[in-house]
């Protein structure tokens, strides 16, 4: 058998962090004799940071391309065969194949594949209502969405932005828009922004927002979006009232992008993401994976799976990804619910579960909220931290902790990370050894506190 016969063909399905991640490490295990690369990716940016945009379309980073962290022509060099501006619009499964379509041309053409990794991400989604895509109204998920919005922005001469949503994204772009000097409304279904919060943590972020001059609408969805004579928006109507606007961004979160992992009959789950197995391997399917945003995974608090969209579990599906494909083994055994944001100089955290995530996992629990500071009381710049921490009655397990503050506060919350991936009780907690001094913490760190206070609740009930 000659060797370009025995070479096999592994195909991927999108050029960001999961897929070129993959792409990647299996290149890493296997040269081009063995495994010959296909991947396809239809904007025209690859292994970016999705999550910096907000912080290039607000300027704290002054350039599009240092969120790049591989360019096409980079990974062209390392004998991965990538074509730019190509989108797959099937998956023949039966065949072993895939449909592609130059985005420009729209020539489209058929490539056969041994092994198959589908790495689609997310979209945001999109309200279906009138105006919804006018111009003058983003959703930033892709570098290309980013680039539009600042050439928007670039065009138009009010200074009235209106936020739709209160997520990750929303508060991110509501600071990016301030610092560009915009009148900034943020319109919010929820009681409270940051929903990935409890409403009492949530009430701490909004009134840092309305503090830095940011309006902020609560109980409010919004019900259309209105245009001028030409076209581009012009206000965002609620039930109640319209809110001027000359740009909107649209903050209301992300699916994942599977319609064609569904059209191929690939199994979804609760969230509309792909299913896999520890070594993340579509179920069911010997020869295709999938990771990044399109895929659900496991959460090791509730033992339920999530949909959460995020670069650090992107990247890390990759790597395991291509470890498979390349011959060697990995696994990801699944998330504890980790995520760190800032407003301003807000710094908001959480991990493992809210309250409504306990409660829905049919978890009895015990919650308690502290107030502390991010640096001994009495050394310059401590600053105000709250800290709120659930634990389930009797075992003391710890099941979730929030944390709004000031700097130091944010980063704390990789303690409750680890505590909660290795299955720690409150009490437990207590006596973890934390690095201490005058500078960085209290002598009794604020997480400690909460875990002090959480076990002798736990003892109570």
């Amino acid at each position: 058998m000659s060797m370009s016969a025995a070479r096999e063909r592994l195909v991927v399905i999108g050029g960001d962090a999961a897929g070129m991640s993959a792409a990647s490490q299996a290149r890493r295990l296997k040269g081009p004799d063995e495994l010959e690369i296909v991947a396809f990716e239809r904007g025209h940016f690859t292994s970016y940071s999705a999550c910096g945009i907000p912080y290039w379309v607000g300027g704290d980073v002054e350039e599009r391309d240092q969120l790049i962290a591989r360019t096409p022509e980079e990974h062209r060099a390392r004998d991965i065969d990538l074509r730019m501006r190509t989108e797959v619009t099937e998956i023949d499964v039966a065949n072993g194949r895939v449909r592609a379509r130059d985005v420009d041309s729209g020539e489209e053409s058929w490539t056969s594949y041994d092994k198959l990794v589908i790495a689609t991400g997310a979209r945001p989604i999109r309200p279906d209502m009138p105006g919804a895509d006018a111009p003058g109204v983003h959703g930033v998920q892709t570098l290309d969405d980013g680039q539009a919005l600042l050439d928007s922005l670039a065009r138009t001469r009010g200074r009235r932005a209106v936020v739709v949503g209160a997520g990750y994204i929303g508060v991110e772009m509501a600071e990016a828009l301030i610092n560009r000097g915009y009148e900034v409304t943020v319109v919010n279904r929820g009681s409270e922004p940051m929903s990935t919060l409890d409403p009492d943590m949530g009430r701490l972020v909004h009134q840092a927002m309305e503090g830095m001059g940011i309006a902020m609408v609560n109980d409010a969805g919004v019900t259309k979006i209105l245009t001028g004579e030409d076209g581009r928006v012009r206000a965002v109507a609620t039930e109640d009232a319209e809110y001027p606007a000359d740009v909107v961004v649209l903050g209301i979160g992300v699916r994942p992008e599977t319609a064609l992992a569904k059209a191929a009959g690939l199994p979804l789950g609760a969230h509309g993401g792909l299913l896999t197995d520890l070594a993340m391997r579509v179920r069911g399917y010997e020869n295709i994976w999938a990771g990044g945003d399109c895929v659900e995974v496991l959460d090791l608090v509730s033992g339920q799976e999530r949909h959460i969209a995020l670069g650090t579990h992107a990247n890390k599906h990759g790597q395991v990804i291509g470890a498979n494909v390349g011959g060697d083994y990995a696994t990801f055994p699944g998330v504890v619910g980790t995520a760190v944001s800032k407003v301003c100089d807000l710094e908001i955290a959480r991990t493992g579960l809210r309250e409504k995530d306990a409660r829905r996992a049919g978890l009895r629990f015990v919650t308690v909220t502290i107030e502390s500071t991010s640096r001994a009381g009495y050394y310059p710049n401590a600053a105000p931290m709250t800290v709120k921490m659930l634990a389930e009655r009797r075992t003391g397990r710890l099941l979730g902790v929030q944390i709004v503050g000031r700097e130091g506060a944010g980063k704390r919350v990789d303690i409750a990370a680890v505590a909660l991936t290795a299955g720690m009780t409150v009490e437990q907690m207590t006596a973890l050894d934390l690095g201490y001094a005058p500078p960085f913490s209290p002598v009794w760190d604020p997480v400690l506190v909460a875990a002090r206070k959480a076990t002798a609740k736990v003892r109570a009930s």
